[in-house]
């Protein structure tokens, strides 16, 4: 290059330079002032992240945490259904569906209420969503406007809260302890709903809790919601996974509730990112048009790995889980309660024990924080579920095997002493 060429490229380099100088503050302050909506800063994050977050980084530091706070199943999904993604795969089954699903996956949803539970439910009340979140958004979609209110369970799913303040809602926190089983009841109905509200949920199994609402309250707050001319959404993503009694549906005693379902946590498949919702007849239209804008269809190729989920040979492989799950549950209850934490109300389904740690510690958060960087266990803080009791609750997660429970505890036992 010339000495001439040199020149010109140094004084175009400090004229960008200038140019930077003189342009970025003004484009930094500019972004400074971008306004978020009011919703967005209304949703409150999951304080289980920052705590996994940190359990990543110690671990990456060569620490062998041991984890009790996720609630995601350790097993791998059944090998029929991978078997079935990648066959869709090298079928080249990558297009968009229609917004409700795979009509053949709709009807083997139907097939599992009839087989499972002896009820019929049209497939076309089935909508199969991005995982139960996006049942979740779809439901709420279709019942809350700007200014409504919704009737949640404190404590409760946190999404369920975040998602309802998403759509200019708000929600009316009910309180549940061990006296309704943690459930919402027809007296709650009849003590909390307003003017303004237009729907309760309930999670059965829930979480955090892992208890169930009787076949009778289930009754009693169904005609209470009717009632009131409200609608009642009904999560089940924990279904399948029940211990102490036999499953149950909500859909078995109304066709004019909502279900929202899921194939991550019975079914083994979180990053499929598969659920569904199931809607009374008078919303199908209406629930097809608006998955339509939000999510056009759920994942094809999860969809087609979907219909092995209800061969004989995966549920074998399921039920041989449900009974692993129940054997950590039985570890862990009576290993908690030795310690000090106090569960009044046995967990029937899910994979969690929400236990009362007052007797240990006032701050749950804090110690949760303090469990982790000091004995390398990490545990969920009930403030990550309402506030209600939160500081002095905790959940535990058994999703880990009985070894690894069993190390934690250990742990936790010495700490605690």
């Amino acid at each position: 290059m010339t000495l001439v060429g040199q020149a010109l490229n140094v004084s175009c380099f400090a004229s960008y330079v200038s140019i930077l100088r003189d342009e970025v503050p003004s484009l930094i302050n500019s972004t400074k002032h971008k306004k978020i909506s009011s919703r967005a800063q209304q949703v409150r994050p999951f304080y289980v992240m920052d705590l996994l977050a940190r359990a990543k980084q110690l671990e990456a530091e060569g620490q062998p945490v041991l984890h009790l706070e996720v609630g995601e199943p350790d097993f791998p999904t059944p090998k029929p259904v991978i078997d079935a993604g990648i066959k869709a795969l090298s079928q080249e089954k990558t297009h968009y569906t229609a917004a409700p699903g795979l009509p053949e996956l709709r009807r083997a949803i139907a097939g599992h209420y009839q087989r499972k539970f002896n009820i019929q439910v049209d497939p076309g009340r089935i909508i199969v969503t991005p995982g139960a979140s996006g049942a979740l958004q779809l439901a709420l979609s279709l019942l809350v406007d700007s200014g409504d209110n919704v009737l949640l369970t404190d404590p409760g799913y946190p999404c369920n809260r975040n998602m309802v303040r998403l759509l200019g809602a708000d929600i009316t926190a009910v309180p549940v302890d061990a006296t309704t089983q943690f459930q919402m009841h027809a007296n709650h109905i009849n003590e909390y709903w307003n003017e303004r509200s237009v729907a309760a949920m309930i999670a059965s199994p829930s979480n955090p809790t892992g208890t169930r609402i009787s076949d009778s309250d289930l009754n009693s707050l169904i005609e209470a919601v009717n009632k009131v001319n409200g609608s009642l959404v009904v999560d089940e993503i924990y279904q399948g996974l029940v211990y102490a009694d036999t499953d149950s549906t909500a859909l078995a005693k109304s066709d004019e509730l909502f279900v929202i379902n899921s194939f991550s946590k019975y079914f083994g498949m979180t990053g499929w990112r598969l659920g569904w919702l199931v809607v009374p007849e008078v919303f199908i239209d209406a629930a097809d048009r608006i998955a339509q804008n939000i999510f056009l269809s759920a994942p094809t190729v999860s969809q087609h790995a979907a219909l092995a989920a209800f061969t004989a040979e995966t549920e074998a492989v399921l039920q041989s889980r449900v009974e692993e799950f129940n054997q950590r549950r039985q570890y862990l209850l009576p290993a908690l309660r030795e310690m000090g934490f106090d569960i009044p109300v046995e967990p029937e389904g899910a994979f969690y024990i929400y236990a009362d740690c007052s007797a240990i510690t006032k701050d749950s958060f804090q110690w949760c924080k303090q469990v982790l960087e000091d004995i390398a266990v990490a545990i969920t803080p009930g403030i990550d579920f309402g506030e209600h009791r939160a500081s002095t609750h905790v959940r535990f997660a058994y999703t880990r095997p009985v070894d690894q429970l069993e190390q934690a505890c250990d742990r936790i036992a010495n700490y605690i002493k």
